[in-house]
């Protein structure tokens, strides 16, 4: 799966319409080696089997949405060599953010080439038949349903289309309520659930369990708790996912892919990439941004300080709770156990967010800030557990049900039984604090803030504002004025 993403990865130039920046010279050179007429391409397997390729592609790209989900919650600072490292970041982790910030821009075109191309493959679906059509069909739908979660869930309401977009659609096309854009979102997720199976063609491609799970996430984020627990349930009981016995291995080179995973982003370090063009390298970058600066010594390389986890969340982890030295590394004391030095960046604690810096020998024959081949475990079954968790308590449905799939979690985190036993309302909070111990350096504490109503525990959080980001202000302008800005921004 590695390769899987790589091999044809200039080809995509013809479908891509909106969205991505371009790489440079050698970028634009590939248009006419590739320039294909869309409308008669889709004559054979293969021609879909490609496309797919570039659907998939716009995945590694969601490093940022990784990055910016942690800076942007009450988990990490932003960090970096000074307080002007990345101007963009560092206004989201004040929540000063405007609608002038590039890396919104960026988060937006990348999402939006996501969607296109999955639409490419969509708009064709019925040009050409051929045996096993409908697992790449409901890859498809699985894609475009994970590129509009992202854009709705920074966001809110955003243009939809279920063909591709095309210059002059930003004037014409509005942007569609949020319930709207759920509703397509549902509509893939179910598709993908009925066409895939279990076992994927290739390790890393979307299943029907990678479905079932954003399902029961989109669900969720509207408080569809009914509909969660049923779709969470069928994955949990049905499903051939389990907890990994040791925590400690599951974001390890030799972790990933493994019976936790229900759906990771596959990197490698097949093609290097300068800082000019970050969405062209194949590896996972957010790794080099949350390295240690200046490192010298065993086990990790150095990298730029970014997303440094607080003491507030270093704190959140109970005595006796093994995740944490997973999570969290703390440099000082492993610099005086191991003999290393290191820099203290902008914003410094002390801490580091170990599921996601780079190791030595981590098989990177690049620059391991930009080609590490770390996949991000983007669903795991211990979030598929704590979502449906959260469904049956806070839909009131089964606190007892609620209880043993925490307690699931509970377990494997202390090496022992070690339960709630709470009901009600002190039950949501042992659920939400154990999302964020469980998942913390994983993207989702933001937004698993906003959704349950807790935003204004992040400092500088203005309810009736930062609840979604900024429109990029690029495409307020270009929609003229067919596109209204978020609410206070």
């Amino acid at each position: 799966m590695k390769k899987y993403i790589n091999k044809l990865k200039g080809f995509f130039l013809l479908v891509l319409v909106l969205g991505a920046n371009s790489c440079g010279d050698s970028y634009l050179e590939e248009v006419d080696r590739y320039s294909i007429d869309s409308e008669s391409y889709f004559n054979s397997e293969t021609d879909y089997y490609n496309a797919l390729v570039g659907a998939y592609d716009l995945l590694q790209s969601t490093y940022l949405n990784v990055v910016l989900g942690e800076i942007a919650s009450d988990n990490t600072l932003c960090g970096g060599e000074s307080a002007t490292d990345v101007v963009a970041w560092q206004q989201i982790d004040d929540m000063i953010h405007t609608p002038v910030n590039a890396e919104l821009k960026k988060l937006w075109e990348w999402m939006y080439a996501g969607v296109n191309r999955a639409n490419f493959i969509l708009e064709f679906q019925d040009k050409t038949d051929f045996e096993g059509k409908e697992i790449i069909l409901g890859e498809a739908h699985f894609l475009r349903a994970y590129y509009y979660f992202e854009l709705v869930k920074w966001f809110g309401d955003v243009p939809l289309k279920e063909t591709r977009f095309v210059l002059g659609d930003e004037t014409s096309v509005p942007r569609s309520p949020a319930a709207d854009v759920y509703a397509l979102i549902e509509a893939d997720l179910k598709y993908a659930v009925n066409n895939l199976n279990y076992i994927a063609p290739q390790v890393g491609r979307a299943t029907k369990g990678s479905a079932q799970a954003l399902l029961g996430k989109a669900y969720l984020y509207q408080n569809k708790f009914t509909e969660a627990t049923t779709v969470l349930d069928q994955l949990i009981t049905e499903g051939p996912y389990d907890l990994v016995s040791d925590y400690d291995t599951i974001f390890e080179t030799d972790g990933e892919n493994n019976i936790e995973s229900v759906f990771e982003v596959q990197y490698s370090d097949a093609e290097g990439a300068g800082f000019e063009c970050l969405q062209c390298s194949e590896g996972n970058v957010a790794v080099g941004f949350n390295g240690i600066r200046n490192y010298t010594g065993p086990t990790f390389d150095s990298g730029f300080s970014f997303n440094v986890p607080t003491q507030e969340v270093v704190d959140e982890f109970e005595a006796g709770d093994l995740r944490k030295d997973v999570a969290i590394l703390d440099i000082e004391a492993w610099a005086t156990a191991n003999n290393a030095t290191y820099g203290e960046g902008n914003e410094h604690t002390g801490y580091f967010n170990r599921k996601y810096i780079a190791r030595k020998g981590d098989l990177n024959t690049g620059d391991q800030n930009l080609t590490n081949p770390n996949n991000y475990r983007a669903i795991r079954f211990a979030d598929v557990l704590l979502m449906a968790a959260e469904a049956y308590n806070r839909g009131e449905i089964s606190d007892s049900k609620a209880q043993g799939y925490l307690n699931r979690v509970r377990e494997r985190a202390f090496g022992t039984a070690n339960d709630v036993t709470s009901t009600g309302a002190t039950l949501t909070d042992a659920i939400a604090h154990e999302r964020r111990v469980e998942l913390v350096g994983e993207g989702h504490r933001f937004f698993d803030l906003v959704r349950t109503g807790r935003g204004a525990e992040i400092d500088g959080f203005t309810a009736g504002k930062n609840e979604v980001f900024p429109i990029p202000i690029e495409e307020i302008q270009f929609s003229n004025g067919n596109w209204v800005q978020n609410d206070n921004y």
